[in-house]
């Protein structure tokens, strides 16, 4: 329980190291911000494919390949859901480009989209630790921690832009991953105390991170023109939790 508390707050907390990182760079160019948002996304499809996804069939049994293939559905299914409820994260960024008058809700709704996707990253750790198998938590929570720290920094400079007080800003940053910290309790405690449900707890959990990779991150950083070195930061992220994984066995 001790360490589950620690990883929460580092998950949690990377959203933070973010925030500070995005007061500190807050002209960083979008080729940065793209590459390390990539290199994010390709820790996170490691992560969930290696932590998430292959324990669902191991964890199955009999009939192991379609709990699977339904938790990921719909894990997928429920934030595409959320998507019809808050805009996606490149399309406010666009919005708040366009239209001025409009800036500060606009990136307001940006912060709570951010949130909202935030929760089921946040059970996908917490879901990690439920399974009992704590490298490939640790992993996953790494992962999710690494994807943080973009994502604390992109929403520094945009809410400064539109006018929102440095105090305030910090506030609705920290707010971010405070939602992450929550579902990672969620995660962990409806797995335990319903071990029964794990294959398709995970599967779910790594639905929802897939989905956030591709729905969101790699959108996002190819919209910039820095696609190759986009791609090549994500081959860069998989491989190192592939090896990663393979050397804590």
């Amino acid at each position: 329980m001790q360490l589950v508390l620690l990883t929460a707050a580092g998950v949690g907390g990377a959203t933070l190291l973010g925030a500070v990182i995005g007061f500190l760079f807050k002209k960083a160019s979008h080729r940065f911000s793209d590459i390390v948002l990539s290199f994010a996304a390709g820790v996170m499809l490691s992560a969930a494919v290696l932590g998430l996804i292959i324990p669902s069939l191991e964890y199955g049994g009999k009939g192991a390949v379609w709990v699977t293939v339904a938790g990921i559905f719909a894990g997928a299914v429920c934030l595409s859901m959320v998507d019809r409820l808050v805009p996606h994260l490149h399309r406010l960024q666009g919005d708040s480009e366009k239209h001025a008058d409009s800036r500060a809700s606009k990136i307001l709704l940006f912060v709570m989209a951010i949130a909202i996707h935030n929760l089921p990253e946040g059970i996908a750790a917490g879901v990690g630790f439920g399974s009992g198998d704590v490298s490939q938590a640790l992993l996953i929570a790494g992962g999710i921690a690494l994807q943080n720290i973009p994502e604390g920094m992109v929403i520094i400079a945009p809410m400064l832009a539109a006018g929102i007080p440095p105090r305030r800003t910090f506030i609705y940053a920290a707010m971010t991953g405070v939602v992450e910290v929550v579902g990672t309790f969620i995660g962990y405690f409806a797995v335990n105390i319903a071990s029964a449900i794990l294959p398709f707890a995970l599967a779910f959990a790594g639905g929802t991170m897939l989905y956030v990779i591709s729905d969101e991150m790699i959108p996002e950083t190819h919209a910039h023109g820095s696609e190759k070195g986009a791609t090549y930061a994500l081959l860069c992220g998989f491989c190192l939790m592939l090896v990663s994984d393979f050397l804590l066995g």
